[in-house]
């Protein structure tokens, strides 16, 4: 067995070593002769051993107590009190010294309170040398010893209950420097004053008690004049002052702390107050639509009736002179626009004119735009990508920042660890221990290879890049340092109980690591239920802490480089060697997450590319069979080799991706990094909005040579893009402006995307309305002198050609089968008067389910989400998650404290009469007893009392001079609990910078070097401590609400801390820097979506020239929003900055679904209006045009391109793109596409903004004559009123 000399002291403390070293008495005693009566002793003196190795024992004696000489008093005085000042005793001057000696070893662990201390020594004072011994003291057995002589064997010792409750209860939460521990851990980890009499009192005659100490119960013991010793305990929050103990000793001294503002969120019932608002008023709403409805038909019947009776009194005859006809064939015209609004008059002109010139210039035009283009893309020379989590997710400027940069430069950037599980869980019988003597001898094989292997490229090896703060070894938390790596120390036939005594003493000189820092059970043992065997720990924890250095240093790198042959090792060896023993290993290093991520988006980008190449070919094959019918191409193939617009759709794919890498290129040669995000979103948002008005742009076209045919090109083509090229501006301008927002947003991820996004989006409009004209210019160019597509230099001659181009233009034609279903089935049916009334409940009704949902919506981005499936990391922080209970270290640093002043101190001191009531380290331990909520647990190691605890003289063995003196055995003034005339300034300085370089010895645990060496940072020159921390830890976090929580928790105590003491104090934690997000970015989402709503209302009411459609426009993105909101609580998909992004994204292509229906509405085309004939009037007949007009588009152009490229985004092996991308994207393509298509023309019908004139449908006499010739050649049966 092995175990400190510490705490050898204080079992021989209990017993033998107080006794004396002469003896007092050598009368030997019978059980008859024994009295217990006061003034007369028990035993006193020493009657040899046992054995000539075991200590001495004492002598029974039942003789009278005698008076000391002065010497003696004196002594005993000095040790026990001015209570001892008179009377006789039952000890001698030896006797007191050995008192003096032992105690002194306890005073280093107890004396922080005084109580406990008091309690203590009182306890061993009265044993040893009490006149009234006999009273409670009576020996039971003997034993003979070496020297023939009888000595005590066992002894029974009674003490009241009240005491040792009082005394258990006053050092049970005393702390032991800076690892935290409290003073039970030396006592065996009592949990009561029974046990730790029982700890005292058994016999161990080499550690412990050279004979058996009893304490028994009192009640019945009290015979033959025995009586239980009373004693007044001290409690440890005592009225006297000077013996209460500060609150970090005990808790009911402390100051009660303010109760916090409940943060629970309002509920009606298990509902969330916003969600039972919802579901009230959306229910309140339906009852008011179905009443108004139902009060419609009867108002309805009754009106018919009224009607009915009429006719039978007047003749229904219409007059002669009444123009039937234009009643029952015009109706749908009588209320189209007659109004011009002068700004779309104006873009109209413009973009008309625009595109005459491109299609009149198209090569000019083309080399123009590809010149510009890769003048721009010069900026890839300059290209980089941020791959860094820290520089992607934090804003430079934030609080967390800010505050990591200054804990680094102060303390250094924050270790690098290296961890490994060893678990028995296997059997499928399920778990079983993993601590075994064989097991043991592998792995201390396995961490003596680890100490060897060199870095990659190099030969630094662990010593060389480990932390290490002692200089006497490397911090390795692991069981074998409790044998200090050494597999010789491990004893084949003790190692167990060597073990448990280490575990439960791992501040025993001969537990402590080479490290020095005693080894918490909870650090290497996993697991563990409470009260259970060790030994029987199913799972092992290894940590190799590293030195960390600034990112690019030669020392950083040395020491990735030494982590990659780390990786390797464990994963080429070492998973093997334990799959070979029955046992399962995982492990991370600190640089694994970052590999497994950039792993993570090499496979993404396999998925990427083919989700694009499909959308690519999609998007040409469909701009290719937009006019060209089945009939058609069953009549005349050749025609179907003209008609082809599959180069013209490779055009515009590649226009798409030239204003990508133009974007890409411009923000590089600024200085904005790229993102892993901007490279797989940016090419999918641009082509959302670049598809969509492609298609718009073509099929206008068709629809302007069917209605102008024997127009130039030129003129043709600035008539389509005048019509659409407002709309193409109202899109473009309004996602511009969505995303413009994002870049006053301080996240480097988000601000980069929305730079490159809206970048994207303006020059992409630009090429479409420039080089995408001419090169449509030079498509049409070819079909009119019947060249076939994509070999345009052979000419078929055999194309009959009814008119100009080459095609017999009549409706058959003219139309796909989806325009065609749109005009005659889609669109009436969803303006049907009683659908109408059913759509809008719908969608009100997934609006109000989506506020209802957005409560539930989560926090968070779960690291096993961001990693790829199949990667070492899942198993790795899933044992983190099981077996791992111990949460993250949290610092709380004071920034310009200056500890050499007193006022100062006072703030930061928690164990002195004149700190601050509120002060730091009380604090930390009050919200340690609430860890529900602050999260906060354990002791707080604080570098400030245990330094000035390091001067105190009481512990000779702790600073020493120059001289072999004791620092403060004769200063004047004293070292004193009230720190008056305690160091400051100068004199604080010298003994700080002494005591942080004093080691952790068994004589003197509070040494600084190795827990505090770099906590506090010294500036001699200014005489000024600028910066220290005070250690704590968080519970055991398991979920990210629990990281967020735990993030704003110590925000708002380091905050009250500050606030209350006028200090500068911040809390970090390794993690924090990646949750400070969550703190705002609930209200960021809603400040920066409300900003882009309010941005697109106020363009598109100008554009548009109505407030209400542009209201309208507005509400459908914002509905679209709250359900994709709504669908991610659903999807498990939670809120952080990688949703932020895709949030803004379903901002931009909402607008893009909602645009050109819009402007279409407000803007209805003559030609297609005409269509409607006399069943739709009003907004229903603008609704219905605008719906025949660009509904194909939308639905070719972007929702099925989208649907088909996010469909193959569900193949990823990455958890993180099927989760944030395939899950919201899909959500987004629906909605929006339901909402667009459905919702939106509705809402138009009913409460739309009145229209204007399309300046390109009424352009005088020339267009009507042009559209009636049109008419003309539309069957007669196609339009009839009954048939649409």
């Amino acid at each position: 067995m092995r175990v400190s000399a510490l705490r050898r002291g204080l079992f021989l403390l209990g017993l033998a070593a107080l006794l004396p070293s002469s003896v007092a008495s050598s009368q030997s005693q019978t059980e008859d002769a024994i009295k217990h009566e006061a003034g007369r002793c028990a035993m006193r003196g020493q009657c040899g051993s046992e054995s000539f190795i075991y200590p001495q024992l004492p002598c029974p004696d039942n003789g009278p107590a005698e008076k000391p000489d002065k010497t003696t008093r004196q002594k005993l005085v000095d040790i026990c009190g001015e209570e001892w000042n008179e009377g006789g005793v039952c000890c001698d001057e030896d006797q007191v010294d050995a008192l003096a000696e032992n105690l002194g070893k306890a005073h280093q662990i107890i004396s922080s309170c005084p109580a406990c201390q008091k309690n203590f020594y009182n306890l061993f004072c009265t044993f040893t040398c009490s006149p009234d011994q006999s009273l409670f003291v009576n020996v039971t057995d003997t034993v003979t010893t070496n020297t023939g002589e009888e000595a005590v064997g066992e002894l029974d010792n009674l003490w009241v209950t009240d005491y040792g409750k009082t005394f258990y209860d006053s050092c049970k939460d005393v702390k032991i420097g800076a690892a935290g521990s409290t003073v039970m851990t030396f006592f065996g980890n009592s949990k009561n004053y029974t046990e730790l009499y029982a700890f005292l009192g058994k016999k161990s005659p080499f550690f412990g008690s050279p004979f058996q100490i009893n304490f028994p119960d009192p009640e019945g013991r009290e015979k033959d004049g025995m009586k239980a010793k009373t004693s007044v305990a001290r409690a440890c929050n005592d009225p006297d002052e000077k013996y209460r103990c500060a609150c970090v000793d005990c808790p009911d001294s402390c100051p009660t702390l303010p109760e916090l503002a409940s943060e629970e969120e309002c509920h009606v019932g298990l509902l969330p107050c916003l969600s039972f608002a919802s579901i009230l008023v959306y229910s309140i709403l339906l009852a008011l639509i179905g009443t108004a409805v139902a009060g419609h038909v009867v108002y309805r019947r009754h009106a018919r009736r009224e009607n009915e009776r009429l006719r039978l009194l007047q003749d229904a005859s219409p007059s002669d002179d009444e123009d039937e006809g234009d009643v029952v064939h015009n109706a749908g015209m009588l209320d189209r626009p007659q109004r011009n609004y002068r700004i779309n008059s104006i873009c109209d002109t413009a973009f008309a004119r625009l595109g005459g010139a491109s299609a009149r210039y198209p090569v000019i035009t083309i080399f123009s735009s590809i010149l510009v283009v890769g003048l721009l893309s010069l900026g890839w020379l300059r290209f980089e990508v941020e791959t860094d989590p820290v520089r992607l997710w934090v804003s430079p400027s934030s609080a967390a920042a800010e505050e990591k940069a200054f804990f680094d430069d102060n303390f250094g950037p924050f270790y690098r660890t290296e961890q490994v599980f060893l678990t028995n869980d296997t059997n499928p019988s399920g778990p079983g221990p993993v601590v075994d003597y064989e097991i043991l001898r592998w792995w201390f094989d396995i961490e003596n290879q680890v100490s060897r292997i060199t870095s990659q490229g190099g030969d630094a090896t662990l010593e060389d890049v480990c932390f290490n703060p002692t200089g006497d070894g490397c911090v390795v938390q692991s069981i074998t340092g409790y044998f200090q790596g050494d597999f010789s120390n491990l004893n084949p036939s003790s190692w167990k109980e060597d073990l448990r005594d280490c575990i439960n003493d791992p501040g025993a000189d001969s537990c402590r690591p080479k490290f020095q820092l005693p080894l918490q059970k909870n650090l290497i043992l996993g697991g563990l239920e409470e009260g259970q065997d060790p030994l029987k720990a199913p799972a092992m924890v290894v940590t190799w802490v590293i030195d960390n250095h600034v990112q690019g240093s030669e020392a950083g790198e040395r020491a990735m480089q030494w982590e990659a042959s780390l990786r390797n090792l464990i994963k080429g060896s070492f998973k093997q060697q334990a799959k070979d023993r029955g046992l399962r290993l995982s492990f991370s290093t600190e640089i694994s997450l970052e590999e497994e991520l950039n792993g993570s988006a090499n496979t993404d980008a396999k998925i990427v590319v083919i989700s694009y190449v499909i959308m690519f070919v999609y998007v040409s094959l469909a701009l290719g069979s937009a006019s060209l019918s089945t009939r058609a191409f069953l009549n005349n193939p050749a025609t179907a080799m003209v008609q082809s617009k599959f180069t013209l759709g490779i055009s515009g794919i590649i226009i798409v991706l030239m204003s990508v890498s133009a974007s890409v290129g411009l923000f590089a040669a600024a200085g904005l990094k790229a993102t892993l995000i901007i490279a797989e979103v940016i090419p999918f948002l641009v082509l959302a909005v670049g598809v969509d008005n492609i298609f718009l742009i073509v099929h206008e076209l068709e629809r302007v040579n069917h209605s102008h045919p024997d127009e130039e090109i030129d003129v043709r083509i600035a008539k389509a893009l005048g019509r659409m090229g407002p709309s193409i501006l109202l899109s473009a301008l309004t996602e511009t402006v969505a995303f413009v927002l994002g870049v006053f947003v301080g996240m480097p991820a988000v601000k980069n995307f929305a730079a490159y996004a809206a970048g994207a989006v303006v020059i992409n409009a630009i090429l479409q309305v420039t080089m995408f004209v001419a090169v449509l210019a030079l498509n049409q160019r070819r079909v009119e002198s019947n060249r076939i597509d994509c070999f345009p230099f052979i000419r078929m001659s055999h194309i009959s050609s009814h008119i100009r181009g080459g095609v017999t233009y009549n409706v058959e034609e003219e139309e796909s089968p989806l325009q065609r279903f749109i005009r005659k089935v889609y669109a009436p049916a969803v303006l049907n008067r009683q659908v109408k009334v059913g759509i809008i409940a719908l969608f009100l009704g997934f609006f109000a389910a989506g506020i209802a949902l957005l409560p539930n919506v989560s926090l968070g981005l779960d690291q096993r989400i961001a990693i790829p499936d199949g990667s070492y990391l899942i198993d790795y922080f899933n044992d983190l998650e099981r077996y791992f209970d111990t949460g993250p270290p949290v610092y709380f640093v004071t920034r310009d404290v200056n500890a050499t002043q007193r006022e100062e101190q006072q703030k930061i001191c928690g164990r002195f009469t004149t700190c601050n009531e509120l002060n730091l380290p009380t604090v930390l331990e009050q919200e340690s007893k609430r860890s529900e909520i602050s999260y906060i647990t354990g002791a707080t190691a604080d570098w400030f009392d245990d330094f000035f605890f390091w001067l105190s003289p009481d512990n000779p063995d702790c600073c020493i001079d120059k001289n072999n003196h004791v620092c403060f055995a004769d200063r004047d003034p004293p070292w004193n609990k009230n720190l008056s005339g305690m160091p400051e300034g100068p004199e604080f300085i010298h003994y700080v910078t002494k005591w942080l370089s004093a080691p952790t010895t068994d004589t003197c645990p509070l040494g600084g070097k190795a827990p505090y060496s770099s906590a506090v940072v010294v500036n001699p020159n200014t005489t000024s401590i600028p910066a220290s921390h005070f250690r704590t830890a968080h519970t055991p976090l398991r979920t990210q609400e629990d990281f967020i929580s735990s993030y704003a928790s110590a925000r708002r105590i380091a905050s009250e801390i500050s606030s209350s003491q006028n200090i500068s104090v911040f809390p970090y934690s390794k993690h924090y820097i990646f949750f400070d997000q969550y703190a705002s970015i609930v209200s960021l989402t809603a400040t920066l979506l409300g900003s882009a709503l309010a941005l697109i209302l106020l363009i598109t009411s100008l554009l548009l020239g109505s407030l209400a459609t542009g209201a309208l426009v507005t509400l459908t993105v914002l509905m679209i929003l709250v359900d994709i909101l709504g669908t991610m609580s659903l999807t498990g998909v939670s809120l952080n900055a990688v949703s932020l992004v895709n949030l803004v994204i379903c901002v931009g292509i909402g607008v893009e679904f909602c645009a050109h229906i819009a402007r279409a509405f407000m803007f209805p085309s003559r030609t297609v209006m005409e269509k409607a004939k006399n069943k739709f009037r009003g907004r229903d007949a603008r609704a219905w045009t605008a719906m025949v007009n660009v509904g194909g588009s939308v639905f070719t152009g972007i929702t099925v391109t989208k649907f088909v490229g996010v469909c193959v985004l569900a193949f990823t092996r990455s958890k993180i793109f099927e989760v944030y991308y395939f899950r919201v994207w899909l959500s987004l393509v629906v909605w929006a596409a339901l909402h667009a298509l459905v919702w939106f023309p509705v809402i138009l019908s009913v409460v739309g903004g009145d229209g204007y004139v399309d300046p390109e449908s009424d352009s005088g006499l020339d267009e009507d004559l042009a559209a009636r010739r049109y008419r003309a050649l539309l069957p007669d049966d196609d339009y009839d009123s009954d048939d649409y």
